[in-house]
């Protein structure tokens, strides 16, 4: 895997495509948030997070993260059964928190003991 240089003409393809990127996916962001009943800046945050955060740190050429449809009704099954948007928050937060201890810790080889059908097929029925 190469490193990331500061290549200016990089820069700029990756600056073109992250734009590209970001108008195409805005309106499923708001959409998303919309019927996850959070409000719609969250789905704005979770865009912009998503886009600039996770493709500046990832080490790969073709990374691609943004919203995901999938999830809507996991969302909104979440802030409802923990009350509030903000107690979803706060899970969230601690859920971050539990995978960067785990990736410190390097554990996760955890995941070679899962078939890859079983993660396939799980990944399969949240599409």
């Amino acid at each position: 895997m190469q490193a990331y240089s500061l290549n200016v003409e990089r820069w700029r393809r990756d600056l073109l495509a992250g734009a590209s990127v970001f108008f195409i996916s805005l309106p499923l962001c708001l959409g998303i948030a919309l019927a996850s009943g959070t409000p719609l800046y969250s789905g704005l945050i979770a865009g912009i997070l998503g886009g600039v955060v996770v493709g500046a740190v990832s080490r790969s050429d073709l990374s691609v993260s943004g919203p995901a449809a999938g999830l809507t009704a996991f969302v909104f099954l979440a802030v409802r059964d923990l009350g509030s948007y903000e107690a979803l928050l706060l899970v969230v937060v601690y859920a971050g928190f539990l995978q960067m201890l785990f990736a410190a810790l390097r554990l996760g080889l955890i995941g070679d003991y899962f078939p890859s059908n079983v993660v396939q097929g799980m990944l399969t029925g949240v599409g």
